[in-house]
């Protein structure tokens, strides 16, 4: 079956795909540049308004894309990055110690899942993910990881965030000795652990929610800054936490270093940026 194109979304792309090059523009010159009558253009601009993709400067009245869209551009040019260096590393590391591994990376209340090795690991049986999964920050590994070393005002923009939280999984934020006993355990440590009652599930603990299984994090840095975590999942009837420790620590430390080098060769990744996020 032939699928006919949609040519009123294919003038909308085409306007947006314009904005995006230039630093505003008027409907006069939009009309020069992509021919699409003056009326049309209302329309499409007015949609775009609405969809929160341009704006329209008072100064002027030049339309102008909107700083949110070039900074989800921008976020996901430096996942991929990071996807890309880290990815070869993640099979390297799973060929060598059979456990998965998760890449995960900072939003502004939660860790996501934007890698994962679970696929090539020899225990396949421990699903991991999925892409864009929404891991809890102050109680899993990868989120104390990423908080523990990373620069301070990244870490209160997201502490505030989740004081401010209404999940239930997120209460703990509220309580300074709590944060400030994790944070330091981490620190001390090197790495990140679970909660001893975190069991997987964003807002439940483990009297409800338990997957069987422990995670340990290491933080990947870089400049002074923290892009991302490696997690290192195992199941808690094979490795007890002391054991799992013992193996897993050091390879996860230096895959953790073999990307943030990698990332260092390549185009870099912005410093000291503070985690954003839609929650």
């Amino acid at each position: 079956m032939q699928v006919k194109s949609i040519q009123a979304l294919a003038r909308g792309l085409q306007v947006l795909q314009v904005l995006q090059t230039s630093r505003g523009m008027s409907l006069a010159a939009l009309h020069g540049r992509t021919g699409v009558p003056k009326a049309s253009l209302l329309r499409i601009l007015k949609t775009l308004m609405e969809q929160g993709f341009i704006w329209q400067r008072m100064l002027d009245e030049a339309w102008v894309p909107s700083f949110s869209l070039a900074e989800t551009a921008g976020r996901m040019d430096r996942d991929q990055q990071l996807v890309e260096v880290a990815s070869p590393i993640l099979e390297a590391l799973t060929r060598r110690i059979e456990w998965p591994s998760v890449l995960a990376v900072p939003r502004l209340s939660h860790m996501e899942v934007i890698e994962t090795n679970a696929a090539r690991a020899y225990f396949d049986n421990i699903a991991l993910g999925p892409m864009g999964f929404q891991v809890n920050m102050l109680r899993s590994a990868s989120g104390r990881a990423f908080l523990a070393f990373c620069e301070a005002p990244a870490r209160e923009a997201v502490l505030q965030t989740l004081r401010r939280s209404d999940r239930k999984g997120d209460r703990l934020a509220r309580s300074a000795d709590y944060v400030e006993a994790a944070l330091a355990e981490t620190r001390a440590q090197g790495f990140g652990l679970r909660d001893p009652d975190f069991g997987g599930d964003y807002d439940e603990g483990r009297s409800v929610a338990d997957d069987g299984r422990e995670s340990l994090a290491v933080p990947i840095r870089l400049a002074g800054h923290v892009p991302g975590t490696l997690n290192i999942t195992w199941t808690r009837r094979v490795h007890r936490r002391e054991k799992a420790v013992d193996l897993l620590f050091a390879p996860a430390q230096a895959a953790a270093e073999e990307i943030a080098r990698r990332l260092a060769r390549s185009a870099p990744v912005s410093p000291g940026e503070i985690p954003r996020g839609t929650d």
